[in-house]
């Protein structure tokens, strides 16, 4: 199945950073949405935090 693909601009300084923390052959798909898995387990916790 093909993804639906669309373009966002960043700076060259943000897809320097992206470029670091990636994996060699890895897409920028896949960095970003590595990373929003992350960004939301935290969410995650820190709402499991709140209702303790």
């Amino acid at each position: 199945m093909e993804k639906d693909i669309t373009t966002i601009q960043v700076s060259k300084s943000i897809r320097d950073r992206l470029k670091e923390l990636g994996k060699k052959g890895e897409t920028y798909d896949a960095i970003i949405e590595r990373l929003l898995e992350v960004a939301e387990m935290k969410n995650l916790s820190k709402k499991g935090e709140k209702t303790k």
